[in-house]
């Protein structure tokens, strides 16, 4: 009970002290929350959460050594990356102030001072003032009040605390300031550029699937969010689809689908190896915001439904499985989206009965360049579903093995053969039957996919001697077959293997 009182009290105090540091704020000068000290500000955001902040200011600048400062940079700044630059000008050390004035950090930086308790009864109105010393926050406030100490807590009496003052090391805005060395007076523009975390955009994707016609509609979306702390305004704004290096490992996200790179290029002006979105016009980036500019609205782009179900290895199924449905389209010039597409997710939706678009699953990709064929699953297909069994595995003799042969070795026209004999020799042969399933009233097809073929470095050699349907070699891993499944029907399909393990 005691520690559920300690956080509620800290909240009383924390509310309470709001108005006075409103009220300290403008003493100091701080400006209202639609002004700035900004310049010219330019933002170029990348992907990974990392932004590159240029900002020109007109400052006034005293001959000789002085100390400059600037409010309303980043709070996430990476002052190791500042660049500043003014003319006659040499900078000779700069420190960045981010303990920011809240009403937590005002009470903390108040331990061992003395402040005023105001209290109003609530039932007669009448106010009374006591001098306290805050000895501690931890959990809660405790402070002194004459030869009492005492825990402020929630009692239902409102209590608000005064300080007599600010804190000299705490700022109402993040602020950078920086000791320099001019050789004249005057005032000139002062150019800052400095890398910062809290800022960081991503693609979002709308597409509507129409089945019946076979086509998508998709709209794409550049959301930005800004987590800095700080407001940017009036921002000359640039988004960059890219990965640039930062130092560390690289990572790369995954989605649940299958994408075939493009090889078509983009009209779309590039910075090296990266892709630019500028945005139009100026901006304001406020801080805690998400910001969505359109950047793609392409209408009756082919796409077609795809259900695919892929087994690892040759085993049991204790049940039959959901097949995956997934939507295929092109994101080429000719016949697709006609764009390189940056990182993000795509959402799917599709019309009901009534016309109205509905949620039908979402997928997310990464940079995807333009011409490249994407089929991106949106969840599992009710009516359809895969059944893989071992229907037959049993040991084969080496010369049954051999039979199933096709391939030989020639050098110089003669055949060569190498064996290295490190353990015995086992061979069997596994009939897999897939049983396909369909309670749609329509015929379907299903990619079937064989997976797990490829075990380890000793069991590379296996033969497919024989499939119902002729399937295609994927790699050297997977064979995919086509099945026709009839609707409100099922297909069995059967294929042996002829494998080392």
């Amino acid at each position: 009970m005691k520690t559920e009182t300690f956080v509620r009290s800290m909240k009383v105090v924390a509310l309470s002290a709001t108005a006075l540091i409103s009220a300290s704020a403008a003493s100091q000068g701080a400006p209202d929350a639609d002004e700035s000290a900004q310049g010219d500000v330019s933002v170029t955001i990348y992907n990974s959460n990392l932004a590159l902040v240029q900002d020109v200011r007109q400052i006034d600048i005293a001959n000789g050594r002085s100390r400059v400062e600037f409010p309303d940079v980043s709070a996430s700044i990476r002052p190791q990356t500042l660049s500043f630059y003014a003319a006659n000008t040499t900078i000779i050390e700069q420190n960045f102030d981010f303990d920011l004035l809240t009403p937590t950090k005002l009470m903390e930086k108040a331990i061992g001072q003395t402040v005023t308790l105001l209290r109003t009864n609530p039932a007669t109105g009448v106010e009374t003032r006591e001098r306290a010393t805050v000895l501690s926050t931890a959990g809660g406030v405790v402070v002194r009040i004459g030869n009492r100490i005492e825990v402020l807590r929630d009692d239902g009496l409102p209590v608000r605390v005064i300080f007599d003052r600010v804190p000299p090391n705490l700022r109402a805005r993040p602020t950078l300031s920086v000791n320099i060395d001019s050789s004249r007076a005057g005032s000139r523009p002062v150019s800052l550029r400095y890398l910062s975390g809290g800022l960081g955009w991503a693609a979002d994707y709308v597409a509507l699937y129409n089945e019946a016609g076979g086509t998508i509609d998709m709209q794409g979306w550049v959301t930005l969010t800004n987590n800095t702390g700080t407001t940017f305004h009036r921002a000359n704004t640039l988004l960059v689809a890219g990965n640039p290096n930062r130092g560390g490992a690289r990572g790369f996200g995954s989605s649940r689908g299958q994408i075939t790179p493009g090889t078509e290029s983009t009209d779309r002006e590039r910075l090296g190896d990266f892709y630019l979105y500028p945005i139009d016009g100026r901006t304001t980036i406020a801080n805690a915001q998400t910001k969505q500019v359109s950047f793609l609205d392409v209408q009756g782009v082919p796409a077609r439904k795809v259900y695919e179900r892929q087994v690892n290895w040759l085993t049991n199924d204790s049940n039959p499985v959901n097949v995956t449905s997934a939507i295929a389209f092109s994101s080429s010039r000719d016949q697709g989206l006609g764009e390189a597409l940056p990182a993000g997710t795509v959402r799917f939706y599709q019309r009901d009965s009534q016309g109205t678009p509905q949620f039908i699953g979402e997928n997310s990709i990464g940079h995807t360049p333009m011409g490249s064929e994407l089929t991106l699953a949106t969840g599992d297909a009710f009516d359809i579903t895969v059944q893989a069994e071992v229907e037959d595995r049993r040991r084969i003799t080496t010369d049954e093995w051999e039979k199933s042969v096709r391939y030989r070795v020639i050098e110089d026209g003669e055949v060569v053969r190498q064996v290295e004999t490190e353990y015995p020799k086992r061979y069997y042969r596994t009939v897999m039957r897939y049983k396909i399933t369909n309670a749609k009233n329509e015929p379907v097809e299903v990619e079937l996919t064989q997976a797990g073929l490829n075990r380890y470095w000793w069991a590379w050699d296996y033969r497919i001697v024989s499939e119902d349907i002729v399937g295609e070699q994927m790699n050297f891993d997977r064979r995919k077959w086509v099945v026709p499944v009839p609707a409100e029907g099922e297909r069995t399909i059967r294929v042996t293997f002829d494998t080392r393990y």
